[in-house]
């Protein structure tokens, strides 16, 4: 008889699915329809970095942060995202809403002509580059 413990076994054989992390579509789908919310965040990140590379910085990475925050919003609405789920739900929200988030503000205040101005920015760049011997 074989004794029953309620110790971790030495060798993992397999891990856990992430939560959420089942199909987006029915098993008897075609692959790509089973992972479209992937695909619509891989394909919407793809377009920012082909807008950014032919000159269009600020449409290229405001679609890629906000491809970010799609991905977090889906995350967290949609009980099954298939490989969009890597970590625990809470944890892959706040990754994707944070990252998201940060690129598009960082998008907006790109130069030249920024959208948004944050004036303690300014202040604190000057005062890193004055010396004042």
């Amino acid at each position: 008889m074989q004794r029953t413990t309620r110790r971790f076994p030495r060798i993992t054989r397999d891990t856990a699915r992430p939560e959420g992390g089942g199909r987006a579509a029915p098993g008897d789908a075609p692959a790509p329809a089973r992972q479209w919310p992937l695909l619509v965040v891989l394909g919407a990140v793809a377009l920012g970095l082909l807008l950014t590379s032919l000159d269009l910085f600020r449409a290229g990475t405001l679609l890629i942060g906000a491809a970010l925050l799609a991905g977090a919003v889906m995350r967290w609405i949609l009980p099954g995202v298939g490989m969009l789920a890597v970590r625990s739900r809470f944890t892959d929200i706040a990754t994707y809403g944070i990252l998201g988030l940060a690129i598009v503000l960082l998008a907006m205040m790109a130069q030249p002509k920024p959208w948004i101005q944050v004036p303690f920015l300014k202040d604190t760049l000057h005062f890193t580059l004055t010396t004042n011997k």
